[in-house]
């Protein structure tokens, strides 16, 4: 990550917050609004709730993590999947679910939920990317989010955060 960007990161961030991250995956996660990702790359600030996690500097520090390790999809998906779940209308709904489909059906999920997507997405309901987002998100959760913990890009902002 660049100073600049750490900078732009540290004013956004107290030292608390950055120390919180470690308590569980789902506390980095969490989040009032997720977008989706095609959203996550509009510039300038927050305009409204939903764009609030985009911006904030746990969703960057992990997404760079990520990137970092070539498995920046997996965060990608999962907060895709959380937009899908807030599609206001079956209309919607049903252009999300096919977007998430073309764009993650790679990921890293077995055969069968692949499957079962695929025999669903013509008639997409609520819940049809659950099964593949808790896998991704056991995923992330056992083997991402521990080594992100780890990690120089989130122990230099740990340091830069306690240095503000």
């Amino acid at each position: 990550m660049s100073e600049r960007a750490m900078e732009l990161l540290l004013r956004r961030a107290a030292v608390g917050e950055a120390l919180s991250w470690s308590e569980s995956l789902d506390h980095l996660l969490e989040s009032k609004a997720p977008s989706s990702p095609a959203r996550s790359s509009a510039p300038g600030p927050p305009d409204s709730s939903l764009q609030r996690w985009i911006w904030s500097p746990r969703r960057l520090v992990f997404e760079d993590f990520l990137r970092s390790e070539y498995s920046e999809e997996n965060l990608l998906f999962w907060l895709a999947c959380e937009d899908y779940k807030r599609s206001p209308s079956p209309h919607k709904m049903a252009a999300t679910a096919q977007r998430i489909f073309a764009e993650f059906v790679q990921i890293n999920i077995d055969y069968l939920t692949r499957k079962s997507i695929r025999e669903n997405i013509s008639e997409p309901g609520l819940h049809s990317f659950d099964r593949a987002q808790k896998l991704i998100y056991a995923l992330m959760e056992n083997d991402c989010y521990p080594r992100f913990l780890k990690s120089d890009i989130y122990q230099a902002f740990l340091e830069h955060s306690k240095q503000q």
